[in-house]
């Protein structure tokens, strides 16, 4: 019991030390936490998005003429492309909640028989919210097809379009934007701050002074770890306030589930950023391989470019990318208000980098010390 007592008090001692050195300079504070907070502003009001693929699928109720050629004028003009075809309507949450169609286009079974007649006859085109920009950008080609066969019947227009969108009703491009902000600002960060600790100690010349303390590597690495994982989730908590105070982002799930997700994120985050501190000789070396790191996993992320569009072996790659599955946890419970049983497959990747990565650095500690 005293050496576990001794243990605990030598792992206490160290995140004290480390968490001072982190915050007793004013400046290294304001750049702790004033990053997240422009980079947060800055991202809400700036960046938009493009359609690039629109994976669809569709219930066709009426399976006449109109309906088809419809169906096939969507599909002509190669942007969109048919994933599913349903047989009710009870079959278009899975598709849209999965993410695996961003609309879903309904034609109900009255359609062919109001055309016939003259009437008015609308479709339904039922958007994946999350993704506001570019759902809205298919949705106006979709509105365009639909305007073209108006034209083709001679100028009137007896087909409308019924437009809902799920998770985001007024196709905010922030909305889908600002939820991502929560793991990715805060991963920028982490993953230096967690880069840095030991590079730092060898350019200090503390390290070796941290070879002659009684800690074991396990301890060494719970020190450098938490204060990281402290900070992490302190900034992303910034940002969460941001976005449900300042923009007004309903959020729809769990903070509690929000919050276990994003404590593994981040402690995968930390992961990487300790093995990278491990094998780097100095505060250089450290910065370079965290700057050759970020962009890849930022663009492997989904944030910008959807996975689905990407190609078979960089999709593949995005498995070992912590920040995909930290932004799929954040984007799915913030706006889908998803259970623990629908982000669970996210938490396997973030816990398997975990798990390789902790005890990787753990090991090149020991290397260090021995």
């Amino acid at each position: 019991m005293q050496a576990v007592m001794l243990y605990i008090a030598q792992t206490l001692a160290l995140i004290r030390k480390e968490l001072l050195a982190l915050l007793k300079d004013p400046s290294s504070r304001a750049l702790l936490f004033a990053p997240a907070l422009m980079q947060a502003l800055l991202f809400g009001y700036g960046a938009t998005y493009d359609l690039t693929h629109a994976p669809f699928a569709v219930l066709d109720l009426s399976r006449g003429a109109a309906s088809t050629e419809i169906t096939a004028r969507i599909e002509g003009t190669g942007v969109f492309k048919r994933i599913a075809t349903l047989e009710s309507s009870a079959q278009i949450p899975e598709q849209i909640d999965s993410g695996k169609a961003l609309l879903v286009v309904t034609f109900p079974r009255d359609f062919e028989n109001r055309l016939s007649a003259g009437t008015e006859s609308p479709m339904q085109v039922i958007l994946d919210g999350r993704n506001s920009a570019t759902s809205g950008a298919a949705a106006g080609q979709v509105a365009a097809i639909v305007a073209a066969f108006n034209q083709s019947l001679g100028g009137s227009s007896p087909v409308t379009i019924t437009r809902r969108a799920w998770f985001n009703p007024n196709f905010e491009s922030r909305w889908n934007l600002m939820p991502a902000m929560i793991a990715s600002l805060s991963m920028l960060q982490t993953l230096m701050i967690a880069a840095l600790s030991v590079a730092r100690e060898r350019e200090q010349g503390t390290f070796d002074q941290l070879l002659v303390t009684p800690l074991t590597p396990s301890q060494i690495l719970i020190g450098k770890a938490l204060p990281a994982i402290f900070v992490g989730l302190v900034q992303s908590t910034i940002i969460f306030l941001i976005i449900l105070l300042w923009f007004r982002i309903p959020m729809a799930g769990s903070v509690w589930l929000l919050y276990v997700g994003l404590l593994v994120f981040t402690t995968a985050a930390v992961g990487i950023g300790l093995s990278i501190s491990a094998v780097s000789l100095t505060m250089q070396q450290a910065m370079l391989y965290t700057f050759m790191l970020v962009m890849p996993l930022m663009l492997l992320s989904g944030l910008l470019t959807p996975v689905k569009n990407m190609p078979h072996v960089l999709q593949l790659a995005t498995y070992v990318n912590p920040l995909r599955f930290g932004i799929d946890i954040v984007r799915r419970v913030y706006l889908e208000g998803a259970t623990f049983a629908d982000v669970a497959p996210s938490f396997l990747p973030l816990l398997a980098v975990a798990t390789v990565t902790l005890p990787l650095a753990a090991w090149l500690f020991r290397h260090r010390l021995s």
